[in-house]
């Protein structure tokens, strides 16, 4: 598994020794000057065969990189290939390999075979080279681009911040204070306010306090942004393709396919001074483009970045974190609390959470003071030591850190050296548990993210903590190990991420990684198949957010499924939660799985049916945004692949998409779109499947709207709404109802429009769905018009139109109905129409949803917006 450059990463490098001398050392300079750790053969002393010492390296290395030119290399007596040869066949195969073939006029017959063989090799990347200058910086280049591919599992959230709809994005609130930081706070302020440095990268090891930091200076930036700070969590994101996904997440913007990711996110920040906060951006380091792609367009728009490497792209600037200052020299802890350094000041702070009592006292000074120095002033150390006054006096614990640090930091000297100190701390901390909570630790590593109870007990038979979930958990919680939150009313666990990584490495080291991880996807597998029914009903509400809970571990579940070529059982997983990729719009972040899953069926066999699924979401951001005869085609062949495998429903759902990319051709063959959209109708209503029946006559509504043909779309939308309605459908009962209520108005058939807007405003409240609330929000805009409420509707307007701007969304022309009436009311009473716009432009969502609603509507969401 590939670790984050402060860990020290082995690369091994191979090849014949004499004949690539120079290209050797190339190589060796293009590692170190990563910070790398080279592995040679002729670096060390060789007292072993060379097989046994090829495995040895091998086993201590991370990455492999292959250097071949004209020369096989010797073949050692009783061996049947060189030692060229054998090193490539006893790397393992999930170890990424670098190759690199110099220019040759002639070469080695073998060696041909080898490299022949290397190119049909799928976990290879294979370039040429002509000289030693040209390798080195190929190699450097590859090499960096490479750590950002995130292959630990293990790395994720650590907060209750990552939730569902408009909660995302928000900054979270710490749990306990901060201390020691307001002049860093400071620091990076002034770099924030200064608006020169597009990018500012926050960097340091794990443990000393990044995050942090991001999250205090964000909250004391507020006035600088006065279009919103965002806070995006990337730690349970492992490819880097999921960036422009998970920040969309995090503004809200919600990915239907419709539209490019980017193109939307540039609408969404265009002209807005806001700031995102990218949150452990180390694991996903290759994808730093995008941030340069996303401040060009939206030139406003600031980022705050906290990692552990450089991002190193133009517009950056890097601030490098500090440790927490400890008391100078010998000197002891100070008595007086405004004279005590920051670390020691800390250390006191979390003992008091344990023992209210707790302070510097003539007796423990010197050893508080020598507890910080040991931890090198690292916040994470600080707090685990100082869990510890439960069971040990400062005298105790310093006693014990004395022991016991030197030696565990010695047998991590391939990592920086406050790197070390934490992993050693950690490695403290957990051996004064007893070996069952210790057990349980290493078990948690597997999970992204926060957890239920639920979840780790389902992990826990036949591991030795089986039955005792509930007091490990505790006990984790008692020695700052795990932490607990509620979400959504739910009591749930995280680890913070250097926690997690050091857990998820002790299991690895058992031997016991892949046996867990195969445990983890089955339980979320096990869920999925009791939620996802609940989807398309009565239950949607509550399935959209138990899944929104989870969605960190669904990713891990996934994924877990693709890489161990589960891919049957990803292509299921993904294929019955369709419906919440589409209200919670996760379309780009499925394909990205789907896709890997294609590449992968080359030498793992997939049934049809599986190939069907990865085509469909693979192909859906086609459909909308670039459609053509081959998308069309392509879709058009899940029908078929879905029929032939017994899946009626499937087949109408790939035939209902394939008429949808049939009307995005600009030479609209609207009666065929029209006929399958018909066809796909009848065969869902005969499968049973109401959610995507009233989808689907939902679209069929649009396209008779679109021809002229109103009294046929509202007949399209009164099925689509009678449907959803019976069956508990509130995302489409809501879209259907609004459509509905638009094209009454704009008939002139206003009975009961202001009603239907009112009603899908709230079920768009309940569901957390922004793109609905702009929605209702203008269709009560233009009732208001209509009445001639110049001032609430031209409130309404703006409020609307700052809800599609945040979140990418610009409607169809032809579905607008309230600025025609707007218009009027402008030149009517312009001085009223300009105070409601910029009465509208201060409104929250909370209070434009309010000014929306009747009065006697306001008591049944207040509680639902008091979280918005």
């Amino acid at each position: 598994m590939i670790r984050t450059p402060d860990q020290r990463i082995r690369v091994f490098v191979s090849s014949t020794l004499r004949e690539l001398a120079e290209e050797r050392e190339a190589v060796k300079a293009a590692v170190e000057r990563l910070r790398l750790a080279p592995v040679m053969f002729e670096l060390g002393a060789r007292p072993h065969p060379p097989r046994e010492l090829y495995r040895s390296y091998l086993a201590q290395s991370d990455v492999f990189v292959g250097i071949y030119g004209e020369s096989y290399g010797w073949v050692a007596p009783g061996e049947d290939v060189s030692g060229l040869e054998d090193e490539y066949n006893l790397a393992p195969r999930e170890m990424p390999k670098l190759i690199y073939v110099k220019d040759a006029d002639a070469r080695d017959e073998r060696l041909g075979a080898l490299i022949a063989r290397i190119q049909n090799d799928d976990t290879a990347a294979y370039l040429h080279f002509r000289s030693a200058a040209e390798l080195e910086d190929q190699v450097a280049a590859d090499l960096a681009m490479l750590l950002a591919e995130r292959f630990d599992e293990s790395r994720a959230d650590a907060g209750p911040d990552e939730q569902t709809g408009s909660l995302a994005g928000r900054v979270p609130v710490p749990y306990t204070t901060t201390i020691g930081r307001d002049a860093d706070i400071e620091s990076v302020r002034t770099l924030l306010a200064r608006g020169t440095d597009r990018v500012v990268s926050l960097i340091g090891p794990g443990g000393i306090g990044k995050s942090r930091l991001a999250i205090e200076t964000a909250r004391a930036c507020d006035d600088l942004f006065p279009d919103g700070v965002y806070f995006v969590l990337l730690e349970g994101v492992l490819e880097p393709g999921l960036l422009l996904p998970t920040i969309a997440y995090h503004l809200g913007i919600r990915d239907n396919g419709e539209a490019a990711l980017e193109e939307r996110i540039a609408h969404a920040l265009a002209d807005r001074k806001v700031l995102l906060v990218l949150d452990n951006f180390e694991q996903i380091v290759d994808a730093a483009p995008v941030l340069v792609r996303l401040y060009t367009v939206a030139p406003a728009a600031t980022f705050l970045v906290t990692s552990r490497i450089v991002l190193r792209i133009r517009g950056e600037r890097v601030y490098e974190v500090p440790p927490l200052p400890t008391p100078r020299g010998d000197l002891p802890a100070s008595l007086d609390p405004a004279t005590r350094t920051a670390a020691v000041a800390l250390f006191v702070d979390r003992a008091k959470a344990i023992d209210p009592g707790f302070d510097v006292t003539p007796g423990n000074a010197a050893d508080l003071a020598s507890i910080c120095r040991t931890l090198e002033g690292l916040p994470l150390a600080i707090e685990l030591a100082a869990a510890k006054v439960r069971i040990l006096s400062p005298a105790g614990i310093a006693e014990r850190l004395g022991q016991s640090l030197p030696l565990l930091t010695a047998a991590v000297r391939d990592l920086p050296e406050r790197h070390r100190t934490m992993r050693a701390t950690i490695d403290w901390s957990v051996s004064l548990l007893p070996e069952v909570q210790r057990d349980l630790l290493e078990d948690l590593g597997v999970f992204a993210t926060r957890f239920t109870l639920e979840a780790v007990e389902a992990l826990g038979h036949g591991r030795s903590w089986d039955g005792q979930a509930i007091d490990g958990l505790a006990a984790l919680v008692d020695g700052s190990l795990v932490k607990q939150f509620e979400v959504g009313g739910r009591r749930v666990f995280s680890l913070l991420a250097i926690v997690r990584e050091y857990a998820l490495g002790r299991l690895k080291e058992r031997g016991e990684a892949a046996q867990m991880r195969r445990a983890h996807a089955d339980y979320y597998c096990a869920l999925v198949r009791r939620v996802a029914p609940q989807l398309d009903g009565a239950g949607q509400v509550d399935a959209v957010a138990r899944l929104g809970l989870e969605l960190p571990n669904l990713r891990a579940a996934v994924r877990h499924l693709v890489h161990t070529d589960r891919l049957d059982d990803a292509g299921d997983f993904a294929w019955s939660l369709l419906i919440y990729w589409w209200i919670s719009g996760f379309f780009a972040e499925v394909r990205v799985w789907m896709l890997e899953l294609l590449e992968k069926q080359h030498d793992q066999p997939i049934t049809p049916h599986t190939r069907a699924i990865a085509w469909f979401f693979a192909l859906w951001g086609e459909m909308w945004q670039r459609p053509s005869e081959q998308v069309v085609a392509g879709l058009g062949e899940c029908v078929r692949l879905f029929a032939e495998s017994g899946d009626a429903d499937a087949a109408a759902m790939a035939l209902a998409a394939r008429a949808t990319a049939r009307v995005q051709f600009s030479d609209l063959d609207s009666d065929k779109a029209e006929t399958e959209l018909h066809h796909a109708v009848v065969q869902l209503r005969e499968q049973g499947n109401p959610w995507a029946e009233a989808i689907t006559e939902v679209s069929l509504g649009r396209l008779a709207w679109v021809r002229g043909r109103m009294d046929d779309a509202l007949a399209h939308f009164n099925r689509a709404a009678s449907v959803a309605e019976q069956h508990g459908d509130l995302f489409t009962t809501s879209v259907a109802g609004n459509l509905r209520a638009r094209l009454n108005f704009q008939l002139g058939r206003l009975a009961s429009v202001e009603d239907e807007f009112v009603r899908t405003l709230l079920l768009s409240v309940r569901l957390h769905y922004d793109e609905g609330i702009a929605y209702g929000l203008e269709g009560v805009c233009a009732i208001a018009a209509a009445h001639g409420e110049a001032w609430r509707a031209a409130a309404l307007a703006v409020a609307a139109g700052e809800i599609r701007r945040r979140i990418g969304i610009f409607d169809v022309e032809a579905f607008t109905v309230h600025t025609p009436y707007l218009d009027i009311l402008r030149g009517r009473d312009a001085a009223s129409v300009a105070a409601g716009e910029a009465a509208g432009a201060e409104l929250s969502l909370a209070e434009a949803v309010l000014l929306a609603l009747p009065e006697h509507e306001h008591d049944a969401v207040a509680a639902t917006l008091q979280t918005w």
